[in-house]
C-alpha cells in the first residue's frame, strides 16, 4: 500500500501554525513512508474564502519547504461530484430533506435546555411523506439535506496517537446535515464532513492525520465512509499547540501566520525543526536540530504525545540562533538585506556585496532573530556615532586620548586595513604609549562603536574603514576627551 496523506486548509485566513504543524506531521510521515503528500484548498465557504489567503498558504508551505505531490485540488472544482455523491444517498434513502425552519429548530433546542438535555436534532422530519415535503416547499421553505445517524450505533476506531476510540451515535447531534439549504428538489452546498470524506476516498487517503479537535468529526466521517462503501483510512490526531497557561494558542498569545513569524526573523529551517518537536519527540531525546530530511527518517506516531504542546518562545529563539550561527555569510547576507533595506541603510546591494557579508560573518554569531541585525549593525551604516554612558566612561579614562591619537597617526600612514595590519597597528601602540594593551582596545572600541560591548572589535575595524568611518570616529572621540 502506497502511504497517501493530505494538508487541507481553507482559505479563509492566512497560514496559521497550527495548520502548518499539521502539514509538517503529514509531510514527514508520507516521507518516512515513501508516500505522497498531497495539498487540498477546501474553498467551499464562499463567503470567506479569498484568494490572497489560498496564495498565503502556498507561499508558507513552499518557504518551509513542505513541497507537495500533487495539487492544489480546489473543492470549488469539484461541487458537481458532492451533488452526485449527497444525490447518491438520497437514492439509497441514507439522507433525507429536512425542512426544519430556524425558528423551529431554535425552540427545539430551548425545549432541550430546560429539560438539562444536549442540544440535539431530534430527526423529526427523517420519514416525511412525499405529500408533507409538497406542502413545506409550497410555503417556500428551503431544505437542508441531513444523513441518518443511528442512535444505537458504536463507532469505534484505533488512532495511532490516542489508541481504542469509541464514539456512541447518540451523541453526535442526531442527522448529520451534509448539504445546506437548496430549492426544493435541489441540493445545495455540501458541507465539511461530507466533502472531506469524499475528496479522501476520490484521492485514495490513506492516513489522515490532524489536530484533536476534529476527533467527533471522525464519527461522523467514519459513518459516511460506511455508507460509500469505501474503505476507512487510519486516523491520527495529533495534541492542539497551547500557550503558557495550558490553553489552545491563539492570536491573543502573539501566534498568528506562518509569515509573521518570517518577519520577526525567524528561518524556515529553524520553524520547521521546532514545529516538528511541537507533541513529537525523536528516539534519541537529546537531540534537538535536525532537517526535515533528518527527522523524516526517524518519524512515526509511536512518539507523538497526547497531551497538548506547550508553545515556548525560547525554545524556538534558541533554535533560530543555532541555524543562523551556522548559515554561510552568503545566504545569511540575502537574508539580511532585506531587513537593512527596510530600516532606511544606504547601500548598493550588489556593489557592496563583499562588505555586506563581512557584516553578516561579524553579527552572525550573535544573533538571535534575523531582525536583530538592524540593531546590531547600524554602526557600520551611519558617519555618525553617539557613546553609552561605559563609552564615553572609558574615553575619560587616564591614557584613552594618547593611545588614540597614536591609532590614528598610525593609520594616516596606511592607505589599506586589514585584520593583521589592525594588530600591528595596537602592537605599535601599546610599546610607542608604554601602556597595557586592554587600554588600547577598550578605547578603541569606545571611539568607534560607541559602546563597550558588541561585535568583534578588529572585524568591525576594518568594515568601518572600508566606508572610512574609522578615522572621524577616532577624530571625534579624541575631541570629547576633556
Amino acid at each position: 500500500m502506497t502511504v497517501r496523506v493530505r494538508i487541507a486548509p481553507s482559505p479563509t485566513g492566512n497560514l496559521h501554525i497550527g495548520t502548518a504543524r499539521t502539514a509538517v506531521f503529514n509531510w514527514l510521515f508520507a516521507r518516512h513512508h515513501g508516500g505522497q503528500f498531497i495539498l487540498r484548498i477546501e474553498d467551499t465557504d464562499t463567503e470567506r474564502s479569498r484568494e490572497e489567503y489560498t496564495q498565503n498558504i502556498l507561499d508558507g508551505l513552499t518557504w518551509l519547504g513542505l513541497n507537495w505531490d500533487e495539487g492544489p485540488i480546489f473543492q470549488s472544482h469539484r461541487l458537481d461530484v458532492y451533488r452526485q455523491k449527497v444525490q447518491d444517498l438520497l437514492d439509497q434513502g441514507l439522507a433525507y430533506y429536512c425542512y426544519c425552519s430556524e425558528e423551529e429548530l431554535n425552540a427545539m433546542r430551548e425545549a432541550q435546555k430546560a429539560r438539562n438535555e444536549a442540544p440535539r436534532y431530534d430527526n423529526r422530519h427523517r420519514n416525511l411523506t412525499p405529500e408533507q415535503q409538497a406542502a413545506f416547499a409550497a410555503e417556500g421553505r428551503r431544505p437542508v439535506i441531513r444523513f441518518k445517524i443511528e442512535d444505537d450505533r458504536e463507532i469505534v476506531w484505533n488512532d495511532m496517537v490516542r489508541g481504542h476510540m469509541s464514539w456512541c451515535g447518540s451523541d453526535l447531534g442526531g442527522d448529520m446535515v451534509i448539504a445546506r439549504a437548496a430549492q426544493a428538489g435541489d441540493i445545495g452546498q455540501p458541507l465539511y464532513n461530507f466533502a472531506v470524506v469524499v475528496d479522501d476516498i476520490d484521492m485514495q487517503i490513506t492516513h489522515v492525520i490532524r489536530g484533536e479537535d476534529h476527533i467527533a468529526n471522525t464519527a461522523k466521517q467514519i459513518l459516511l465512509y460506511e455508507a460509500f462503501g469505501a474503505t476507512v483510512p487510519e486516523f491520527a490526531h495529533t495534541p492542539l499547540i497551547l500557550n503558557a497557561e495550558g490553553r489552545k494558542l491563539s492570536k491573543r498569545d502573539g501566534v498568528t501566520s506562518i509569515f509573521d513569524f518570517k518577519e520577526m526573523g525567524f528561518v524556515a529551517e529553524a520553524m520547521v525543526n521546532y514545529m516538528t518537536l511541537l507533541g513529537w519527540s525523536p528516539p534519541d531525546s537529546t537531540q534537538e536540530l535536525f532537517t526535515l530530511e533528518e527527522a523524516a527518517q526517524q518519524f512515526g506516531f509511536e512518539r507523538v504525545n497526547k497531551a497538548g504542546a506547550k508553545f515556548d518562545w525560547a525554545k524556538l529563539d534558541w533554535i533560530n540562533s543555532q541555524y543562523l550561527h551556522a548559515m554561510p555569510a552568503k545566504k545569511l547576507t540575502d537574508l539580511l538585506i532585506p531587513y537593512w533595506q527596510a530600516a532606511g541603510y544606504e547601500f548598493d546591494p550588489i556593489g557592496d556585496r563583499v562588505w555586506l557579508e563581512k557584516i553578516a560573518s561579524v553579527i552572525g554569531p550573535s544573533l538571535t532573530r534575523l531582525k536583530d541585525a538592524v540593531e546590531m549593525s547600524w554602526l557600520y551604516f551611519t558617519n555618525s556615532l553617539t557613546y553609552s554612558d561605559d563609552a564615553m566612561h572609558q574615553l575619560q579614562q587616564e591614557g584613552s586620548k594618547a593611545v588614540l591619537e597614536g591609532v590614528l597617526a598610525a593609520l594616516n600612514n596606511r592607505t589599506e586595513l586589514t585584520e593583521a595590519s589592525s594588530q600591528e597597528i595596537i602592537k605599535h601602540v601599546v610599546k610607542e604609549k608604554n601602556v597595557k594593551k586592554g587600554l588600547v582596545m577598550r578605547s578603541l572600541r569606545a571611539a568607534l562603536t560607541g559602546d563597550m560591548q558588541g561585535p568583534d572589535l578588529i572585524q568591525s575595524w576594518v568594515i568601518l574603514h572600508q566606508r572610512q568611518f574609522d578615522k572621524p570616529r577616532l577624530e571625534s572621540a579624541i575631541a570629547t576627551v576633556h
